[in-house]
């Protein structure tokens, strides 16, 4: 069943506040009646022309928030996580902006080699990665393998062709807590990521790595966790590394001219959270390894970080229609098209958003509501407690910033509704990058019996 639109408003109407730069792309403007553009086209506008539920990708803030790491560490290589979300349009964006690019899956590589993205500039990470994986990275020529256990390397050296030798990082364990929520702490002991530096195991790898004649290693990685606000748990983790580096040549003989530190790195999705700030980072962390490694008489190995979500988050906007809206005693619950299908992370991580009523002005003063999901799910819940119009009504768009990074990489197609479109905005222009997910697709992968 459609739903109606909402009527627009024809009269002039008080602005509403202009919205918190560092939750919306830098290009958001309010628009007089109400309705916000992004990157030059209203948001309004975009749900009626692709639908809801839609994510909306800035591109020029994309690559303004690549030039920015790179700006930051020109010494460096900046290599965009490509799970926080991946299409074709943002890696060729990425190639363009000098980046780098990590992926998780032959899935991933598969895409980027579609794309024409330089083989030597990827890094493939994974705790478990399937011989397809290994297989696709030696064929196409990655740059670097992260090998995450002491099994992993007779595998991936039996893998590589005689006569070649294929680039390695380890991947170690720290043990330092860092990130948002217990389920994204991934460089304290007891997870499944990585090799413990206390107990030996990443010495252990290092020396069966040394061993193998079709294996080179350069280096070490480490990642501590996602949705990191601050700069101290990668201090920490150079003070730990290093020391490391220093060990192994002692007792090898031998010294990593690369180290990766990974990503994590916190936006804001709300006004007023706290976010890592590249140049920061630079002078703190960056300063920090040039210290420690003059300490240990070490030359300072060329470093390599892994923004995903600082890139892709803050450039995304989700925009849903109201399909329904339900007082229940002293709580209002305003359901949308959209929900744990296109975005699991509250439902995973308790993330709170922002979220504002676009394509009409209100004089209705604002009331704490929660946005819900159309799923049957009781955790189905986008936003809690957020402030929106007395008078929304069914047909409302709502948009919800901060919307680019593990939205359409994480959705699914829960009820058999299918995964939203992208659609990149710049210059007053939008075009479609990813087409909506239609049930005649989710059919064609029914056989029968």
């Amino acid at each position: 069943m459609s739903v109606p639109l909402a009527p627009r408003s024809r009269t002039p109407l008080p602005e509403q506040p202009a919205p918190a730069a560092e939750v919306w792309p830098a290009s958001t403007r309010v628009l007089p009646g109400g309705d916000l553009a992004v990157g030059g086209v209203p948001l309004a506008e975009l749900a009626d022309r692709f639908g809801t539920p839609s994510y909306v990708i800035d591109e020029d803030e994309v690559r303004a928030r690549a030039r920015a790491w790179r700006a930051a560490l020109p010494t460096s290589d900046v290599a965009y996580a490509g799970k926080a979300f991946l299409s074709r349009a943002m890696i060729r964006w990425i190639e363009e902006e000098g980046l780098h690019l990590d992926v998780c899956s032959a899935g991933e590589l598969e895409l980027a080699a579609l794309t024409g993205f330089p083989a030597e500039r990827i890094v493939l990470h994974g705790n478990a990665k399937s011989p397809d994986d290994l297989r696709t990275a030696l064929r196409l020529g990655v740059g670097r393998v992260v090998v995450d256990s002491a099994g992993e390397v007779a595998r991936l050296a039996a893998l590589v062709p005689p006569g070649a030798r294929q680039r390695v990082l380890v991947r170690v364990v720290p043990d330092v807590a860092a990130g948002a929520h217990a389920a994204v702490r991934t460089g304290v002991a007891g997870q499944k990521f990585g090799l413990p530096l206390a107990g030996g195991e990443a010495e252990d790898a290092v020396a069966r790595i040394l061993g193998q004649h079709r294996l080179e290693l350069t280096g070490l990685h480490c990642h501590l966790g996602s949705q990191i606000t601050g700069l101290e748990p990668y201090v920490t983790a150079v003070r730990r590394l290093v020391p490391f580096l220093a060990v192994l040549r002692e007792r090898h003989g031998v010294t990593f001219p690369e180290l990766d530190l990974g990503g994590g790195f916190a936006i804001a999705y709300r006004e007023g959270e706290p976010t890592v700030d590249p140049r920061a980072y630079a002078e703190r962390v960056c300063g920090e390894l040039v210290l420690q490694c003059a300490r240990f008489d070490l030359p300072v190995p060329r470093l390599t970080v892994e923004p995903g979500r600082w890139i892709a988050g803050p450039a995304g906007v989700a925009l849903y229609r109201v399909l329904a809206v339900k007082h229940t005693g002293e709580r209002t619950f305003v359901a949308v098209d959209g929900g744990m299908s296109d975005n699991p992370r509250p439902a995973l991580y308790g993330v709170r958003y922002t979220v504002r009523l676009v394509g009409r002005a209100s004089g209705e003063a604002p009331r704490a509501m929660t946005v819900v999901g159309r799923h049957c799910e009781a955790g189905d819940v986008l936003a809690e407690d957020v402030p929106l119009p007395g008078d929304i009504r069914p047909g409302d768009v709502l948009a919800v910033p901060a919307s680019g990074a593990y939205h359409l990489s994480m959705a699914s197609a829960y009820n058999l509704v299918g995964r939203p479109p992208v659609a990149a905005v710049s210059g007053g222009r939008a075009r479609l990058l990813v087409r909506r997910e239609t049930l005649e697709d989710l059919r064609s992968r029914d056989l029968g019996d």
